[in-house]
């Protein structure tokens, strides 16, 4: 496994061009925002809507953020296998736990 960290200029156009389609090509997208996101939100009424989609925004901005800004930190422990099956298992709980509390709460 290796990742490169040596940096090459691209044309501001094509990175552009990268990102929107990063976004709005992504079925996952709507997936998150549309399905699981706006039914979450449909369960408020009023700005207890206004409050979680604010909530959501918010959250959303700190996690690509953070993601953005703490990959460069975390690429000397990313380079070991291990440290991929801890984060494949760590988000795999996330996932039972967020599907366990939507049933529950059917």
């Amino acid at each position: 496994m290796s990742v490169e960290t040596s940096s090459s200029k691209k044309p501001t156009l094509m990175i552009i061009l990268t990102l929107l389609s990063l976004s709005f090509l992504n079925p996952h997208v709507y997936l998150d925002t549309v399905v699981l996101i706006g039914t979450i939100g449909s369960k408020y009424i009023g700005n207890e809507q206004n409050l979680f989609t604010l909530g959501a925004i918010t959250s959303s901005f700190v996690w690509f953020f953070s993601l953005t800004y703490g990959s460069r930190v975390l690429i000397p422990l990313f380079k070991k296998p291990i440290t991929w099956k801890f984060l494949d298992l760590f988000t795999a709980c996330i996932m039972f736990f967020v599907a366990y509390n939507l049933y529950k709460s059917l």
